[in-house]
């Protein structure tokens, strides 16, 4: 059935539908283990590598250099599709999508073909970003430097997300210099250890958390200057999150909807003789939905907002881009204060149809709430609202993230 017939709205373009009609089989075969595997802590390698031999890594790609051409309304739209059928995936793969948005970004040359040639091959990239402990703004500890005449990495970083399932990691590093630079190395290189210990109640199966680089080889290849990333980056990397959050309230939808169909018992004080024919608990299953809804139109509009950053780049007017970039920023901020409100409540008020049924395991139902909860949890929404209210009384534009100097991972 089409997104349409399913009451979720139109896909983004016309020829949305047939681009995930390629994909929507495969997200069924990954649907059916996700409460299974968030039970038994059942880590996604063989999921992930369906979807690397389907080349949806490569997605963003143009056709004429092995991938779909997918615009960034398109992407988006398939990743909220991805996540209701398993949010932790998205997450697992949020590094790589990123990666996979510089690299088209970036001008021909070889390392552009160097890297789309590994893209179509299904090669992935895990994150290696954030540092932890006495890690400062500016800057990393994580450092890239000369020994016998070679480059050599060393450090540790934590949210690593989806680097356990990669075939490179996608590094944060600070040179000789001082100066901030992205780092490609290859996951099973020595001196690369991967260690699945994030212990986070929601998002359990994205292998979030610690990998180690001790004198690991490096090539000066595989080095950029961290300024030279995409500029819409933060915007993405958010409305990855946010894509998720839409996934997750769609799944939501789904297994309340079906819970509440089959359900034989009914409360004392119910108003009807099962739940399924009980007017209150059927408005707050179509409060759920509703939420669902909205939730995944605001997600389209704001990727509109990123495809048009991600034009103005090519269309070298520095001033038009920077407008761009700075609309992207603002709509993804404006999107996230939202869209987590809204999935957070759906999460919640799916206790009201079904009771305490809905803690049960293996029902799954709670994990929707845990997950939603860890994903809303990244970048808080109070500093999003203050910089919202700050363009609007103020005029003030965000503060990017090349302008500061951090990673937006």
């Amino acid at each position: 059935m089409s997104q349409v017939d399913l009451v979720w709205g139109a896909g983004p373009s016309p020829r949305y539908e047939t681009l995930a009609a390629g994909f929507r089989p495969l997200f069924a075969r990954i649907a059916e283990g996700a409460v299974q595997r968030e039970l038994e802590r059942g880590l996604p390698h063989e999921q992930i590598g369906w979807l690397k031999q389907a080349g949806f890594g490569a997605l963003r790609l143009p056709v004429a250099e092995g991938g779909q051409g997918a615009t960034l309304p398109e992407f988006f739209n398939l990743l909220i599709e991805l996540s209701e059928a398993d949010s932790n995936i998205t997450q697992a793969l949020r590094g790589h999508f990123g990666f996979a948005e510089d690299i088209v970004n970036k001008a021909s040359g070889a390392w552009r073909t160097r890297w789309t040639e590994r893209l179509v091959r299904g090669e992935i990239a895990g994150n290696a970003w954030t540092e932890i402990g006495e890690a400062k703004q500016e800057g990393f500890s994580t450092r890239v430097s000369g020994k016998d005449g070679k480059l050599v990495l060393n450090g540790t970083k934590y949210y690593t997300t989806g680097s356990l399932f990669a075939d490179w990691i996608d590094v944060g590093a600070s040179n000789e210099d001082g100066q901030g630079v992205a780092v490609s190395v290859r996951r099973h290189a020595d001196g690369v250890d991967v260690i699945d210990d994030w212990d986070g109640f929601g998002q359990t199966l994205t292998a979030s958390g610690t990998t180690t680089f001790t004198n690991v080889d490096i090539s000066a290849d595989d080095v950029i200057i961290d300024e030279e990333k995409f500029r819409y980056s933060a915007a993405f990397y958010q409305l990855v999150h946010l894509a998720t959050l839409a996934g997750i309230g769609r799944a939501l939808t789904n297994d309340v909807s079906k819970a509440v169909a089959e359900r034989r018992r009914t409360y004392t004080n119910a108003a009807g003789p099962r739940s399924s024919q009980d007017p209150q608990v059927l408005q707050v299953v179509g409060r759920i939905r509703s939420n669902a809804y909205a939730a995944s139109a605001i997600v389209l509009q704001a990727a509109q907002s990123l495809q048009r950053a991600f034009d103005a780049h090519f269309a070298r007017d520095p001033e038009a881009e920077e407008t761009a970039n700075a609309v992207a920023e603002l709509e993804t901020a404006q999107a996230q204060t939202v869209v987590s409100t809204l999935i957070l409540d759906a999460a919640t008020i799916v206790f009201d149809a079904l009771g305490a049924s809905a803690t049960k395991k293996p029902s799954g139902l709670d994990r929707h709430w845990r997950n939603a909860r860890t994903l809303a949890s990244h970048n808080p929404r109070i500093y999003k609202d203050r910089i919202i209210g700050d363009f609007s009384v103020n005029g003030t534009l965000p503060p990017y993230q090349w302008r500061i100097g951090l990673s937006a991972v």
